[in-house]
């Protein structure tokens, strides 16, 4: 379908916009380990919920997101439901990548893995989320031998699966793979003219000086013991412009049968800002069965900076992923990712001391125990029993010192922690007496409820004095025990300077309240139940 001058996957249930009530994590200090005061955060809970939970004070923050979500293969694992409608999985997908892409920092990149099942849709949603032109680049990864058939029922075996990478501005500048050749080292020829040309003519806007093979002798003296680097005109080459071998392409190649075999052209004029030398030397290939001529270039005037080389998009990663069983001391079927697998993505996003990583799909806790290793921030959310039996489980051990995976490559010895979380329930529950009323959540304490109201309204939630947040310097709010009327905004107002504003909430309002232009009053849970989508409906 075409809206807009642009192109757009569409399916039932695409538009059905639904409101997501921003929960409040609670830490679960029994189960949080290691260092008390680490900022990596382990999160049980639907992850749709746990995104939209940390956005207030994430949203922007995020260098670098790795995701693995279910490829909707068809098939049922222990851990996931991996056999749900196309249309469905298309919706889950797409609202949680709305979520990360606010979350994710200007310079920030996001890494999604999937297979055949999924991947061209997959590559449309990104598209349409992140833009075209944020689009980095797929990295085609090699995760199982060819020859390694665990069912022979299927049709093909699938060996290769995808990762799509995007950015999220132009401000991500992807890093470089190191370059460790000497450049010097290609400089190893030397050429010597004794003759005089056959002739000087004005070919293609230079004065060329025509010499056949008798008047000119090339030296190979090795690795960078010449002056002269050899480059043979194919390919890519052809296409730079005002390159010498663009030049050959356009005014010397049919000149073979005329001038011969071997035939130097000594360019006068070309080059003179690279090599300094004052001509390119140009040559028709020697062989009757070559097909491209070849050129000689000078060391450069000024020194090349090493900008190190692209990456490719393709990698075999087999060995690890059969290893990789072994790795965490905890089994997890059909996903678990290698940590020498995921230190290369990461390797990828550029990452730098403090910057935060995130995988909303955690599995076995791969990602996470690979960030602690390597000295990343990190937050992991998982759903089900396995955030603890898994998860935890290995970043326990990995905080204890573990030695798999990575460890000793990296020297790991153990050390850092983390901060397990609770996703909080509906702020709002039906009541028991009748259902069609919603009210508060008796499981939340006063705290609690202070917490929750503050990021529904979108204010930092900060206890001081009488307020109990803020969502700027002079915007503040307060959450009501007692009855509010005149004589109780009157006592919230003398704490705030003229210029400054105040939202209460309260469960039993005055009628009628007069109320000057920098006071707000609202009810709860009345003026929350718009603002609020219980867990039921987010399914």
């Amino acid at each position: 379908m075409q809206k807009q001058g642009k192109l757009e996957l569409t399916w039932v249930g695409k538009y059905e916009k639904k409101k997501i009530e921003p929960r409040i994590l609670v830490e679960d200090k029994s189960k949080s380990y290691g260092d008390p005061n680490s900022e990596n955060m382990l999160i049980h809970g639907d992850n749709l919920l746990a995104l939209k939970a940390l956005e207030q004070e994430y949203a922007g923050r995020i260098k670098c997101i790795y995701i693995d979500p279910p490829y909707n293969t068809g098939n049922a694992f222990d851990q996931y439901d991996d056999n749900v409608e196309h249309s469905i999985w298309l919706s889950l997908i797409k609202d949680r990548l709305n979520l990360l892409y606010n979350l994710l920092s200007e310079d920030g990149v996001i890494f999604v893995q999937i297979n055949d099942d999924e991947a061209a849709y997959l590559k449309i949603i990104m598209d349409e989320v992140f833009g075209r032109q944020n689009y980095e680049a797929t990295i085609y990864v090699k995760v199982r031998h060819e020859d390694r058939i665990l069912r022979e029922d299927i049709r093909y075996q699938l060996v290769i699966e995808q990762v799509l990478m995007y950015r999220k501005t132009a401000s991500f500048i992807p890093p470089r793979r190191e370059k460790t050749k000497d450049s010097d080292d290609d400089y190893e020829y030397e050429l010597s003219i004794s003759g005089v040309p056959q002739e000087i003519i004005k070919i293609g806007g230079y004065d060329v000086e025509i010499y056949n093979t008798d008047a000119y002798k090339i030296k190979k003296l090795g690795k960078g013991k010449g002056s002269l680097k050899y480059y043979q005109i194919r390919g890519s080459l052809i296409t730079q412009k005002g390159s010498a071998s663009e030049y050959y392409e356009k005014f010397l190649r049919n000149r073979r049968e005329t001038d011969g075999l071997g035939t130097l052209y000594k360019v006068i004029g070309m080059g003179v800002n690279g090599d300094g030398l004052g001509y390119r030397t140009i040559f028709q290939p020697t062989k009757e069965t070559s097909k491209n001529g070849f050129y000689l270039q000078g060391r450069p005037k000024r020194e090349k900076i090493n900008k190190g080389l692209p990456f490719p998009n393709f990698y075999d990663f087999v060995q690890e992923y059969n290893n990789a069983g072994y790795e965490g001391n905890v089994d997890f079927k059909g996903g678990k990712k290698p940590e020498r697998y995921l230190q290369f993505i990461l390797s990828l996003a550029g990452l730098k001391e403090n910057d935060i990583v995130l995988d909303s799909f955690l599995g076995s806790g791969s990602t996470a125990a690979t960030c602690q290793k390597l000295g990343y921030h990190w937050i992991g959310i998982e759903l089900g029993d396995h955030a603890y039996t898994h998860c935890k489980v290995r970043l326990d051990k990995v905080i204890d010192g573990e030695q798999g995976g990575i460890s000793k490559a990296v020297n790991w010895q153990g050390g850092g922690g983390y901060k397990f979380y609770e996703l909080a329930p509906s702020l709002l529950v039906p009541n028991k007496m009748i259902p069609s009323i919603k009210q508060i959540n008796p499981e939340y304490t006063f705290e609690q409820l202070c917490e929750a109201i503050c990021k529904i309204e979108g204010f930092k939630y900060k206890p001081r004095g009488n307020m109990h947040g803020y969502s700027s310097e002079k915007r503040f709010i307060h959450i009501a025990q007692d009855f509010v009327n005149g004589e109780y905004v009157n006592s919230i107002l003398s704490t705030i300077d003229d210029d400054e504003s105040v939202l209460i909430y309260g469960t039993k309002l005055q009628s009628n309240l007069r109320l000057p232009s920098n006071v707000e009053v609202k009810k709860i849970p009345k003026d929350l139940l718009d603002k609020c989508t219980f867990e039921s409906e987010v399914r």
